[in-house]
């Protein structure tokens, strides 16, 4: 049976939502953060030797990682749905903010945590990471100006793990939307989606999803 352990605030929200969107059965385990620290607990940590957010099983197996979770139950259990082929016009795009969520994305809103926290000091580094971050905002906004969804007309994987810094990292490093127009209008599209309400009352339901 697949299990979603989902620690709350976190990226595995992102997983929630993909087997909402997929209509797949999947048992889902809530884990709370130490009100203290605010890390994952104990019992989250021993899941995977990483010990981060997100995290499945799947019988024997245990997988982390956002993209080879999305890619793993898309294979497995979603017939390829939200996924795209080579043969897709859109491929390309498709592959690109599906890979650059986590690996460029994510990063520089986590430097942005550090630097807004006083734990990154100012300095060339630090004014070098923000720009980094304030680009990627810039190259959101400047796509979903191009197209309704990142791979374009279709809503996609690219969707799923694109959301998390434009809406619940916003929890710890917040950021003011208002100088992106095309990133609000695409959050009242996704928040419209029956998935995603079911996917958020489910994961973080004391926390109204950040889509302003």
């Amino acid at each position: 049976m697949l299990t979603v352990h989902h620690l709350g605030i976190s990226q595995s929200d992102r997983i929630v939502w993909l087997c909402e969107e997929l209509g797949i059965d999947y048992e889902f385990k809530r884990y709370e953060r130490d009100p203290e620290t605010r890390l994952a607990p104990a019992e989250y940590r021993a899941l995977h030797p990483f010990g981060t957010a997100p995290v499945i099983s799947d019988g024997e197996l245990v997988l982390g990682e956002s993209g080879a979770i999305i890619e793993y139950i898309i294979t497995k259990y979603g017939g390829g749905r939200l996924a795209l082929d080579p043969g897709n016009p859109s491929y390309a795009d498709y592959l690109f903010w599906f890979h650059f969520a986590n690996g460029s994305f994510m990063p520089g809103a986590m430097l942005d945590m550090l630097r807004a926290s006083g734990q990154l000091g100012a300095g060339e580094i630090s004014e070098a990471m923000l720009d980094r971050y304030n680009r990627a905002y810039a190259m959101v906004e400047a796509r979903l100006g191009q197209a309704p969804f990142f791979a374009g007309a279709e809503f996609t994987a690219a969707d799923i793990i694109m959301l998390f810094p434009l809406t619940t990292m916003r929890a710890f490093v917040p950021r003011n939307l208002e100088p992106y127009p095309n990133i609000r209008d695409y959050l009242v599209r996704i928040g419209a989606r029956p998935a995603f309400r079911r996917a958020m009352a489910k994961a973080d339901p004391q926390m109204p999803p950040f889509l302003t």
